[in-house]
């Protein structure tokens, strides 16, 4: 039981550092074009990452098993956000975050699809209850949307469910904190081949102009989205099923409207409110649920 509620707090706060994090990144993404973003952040991360196993005593060898498990970093955070980022451009951030509501769907599917993760009618009924509490939270009357957009980012967050479902099945017993730093050191390669076609297609910004606010808050997020995030929530999945994971991520944006509360003033209508309760309660019945359940 205790080692099932641990799981679950890692998990919130996997939800909680990404939420945060997204405010954070706000203000750099204002001066600098995503994808330099995505590889500056990245970069902050290994760094982060590095020291921390370093502290921990880990010691990362490129089994075959970590050399399986560093390539899913190519998918998430590489091709999931550098996806998401594309469709970003082209489609509102409302919008956006909104089709995000729809990745704890997917991952129950794909994990009952893949894994044979059978999933319950209570616990069913609370991923509805929780996909459209975030509808509330998120949703703008009078939004607009390209298709193209739309794509882009739903592919961006099938990468992710997907990414959560193979996470799952292939960690067992593999440390945490070197899987998280082996996947993002493959995901800022990734990265650095997307910013040098980039080139190709088009003229990149000039960072003369960045304010050092913007560089301290690339910094700030990129170590918490991308590194304490992420450890969080490999952590967080070592333990649990795929879909029970993935119910979590509908705390991000309530995490990240309290954020946006507290740093940029901004604040809730009573839609917003109601739907962070719907999210909060149907996550905590959620986690209630699976506590009844052996864990894995």
């Amino acid at each position: 039981m205790l080692r099932a509620h641990r799981y679950s707090l890692a998990l919130v706060g996997a939800a909680a550092t990404w939420g945060t994090a997204t405010v954070i990144s706000k203000r750099a993404v204002d001066e600098i074009e995503p994808l330099t973003l995505l590889p500056v952040q990245l970069a902050v991360s290994v760094v982060t990452l590095a020291v921390a196993v370093r502290l921990t005593g880990a010691q990362p060898r490129w089994t075959p098993e970590l050399r399986r498990l560093s390539l899913l970093g190519v998918l998430n955070p590489g091709l999931a956000y550098a996806l998401s980022l594309a469709g970003l451009a082209r489609i509102t951030a409302s919008m956006s975050v909104l089709l995000w509501a729809v990745e704890p769907l997917l991952i129950l599917a794909l994990a009952f699809w893949l894994l044979k993760d059978r999933v319950s009618l209570p616990m069913a009924l609370c991923a509805g209850v929780a996909a459209a509490g975030v509808i509330l939270v998120v949703f703008q009357p009078g939004s607009q949307a390209t298709l193209v957009g739309v794509v882009l980012t739903i592919a961006g967050v099938a990468a992710c469910a997907v990414y959560t479902v193979l996470s799952s099945k292939f960690l067992v017993e593999a440390s945490a904190i070197t899987v998280v730093w082996a996947q993002q050191v493959s995901a800022f390669g990734f990265s650095l081949v997307l910013f040098l076609g980039s080139f190709v297609v088009t003229e990149p910004r000039s960072l003369s102009g960045v304010s050092a606010t913007a560089w301290l808050s690339a910094v700030v997020a990129g170590a918490l989205y991308y590194g304490v995030a992420f450890w969080f929530y490999v952590t967080g999945l070592k333990g649990v099923r795929a879909g029970y994971a993935g119910m979590f991520i509908n705390l991000i944006p309530v995490f990240g409207l309290a954020a946006a509360y507290v740093f940029l003033d901004e604040r809730l209508t009573a839609r917003q409110w109601l739907g962070a309760g719907l999210v909060l309660a149907a996550v905590g019945a959620i986690a209630a649920l699976q506590s009844r359940r052996p864990s894995v």
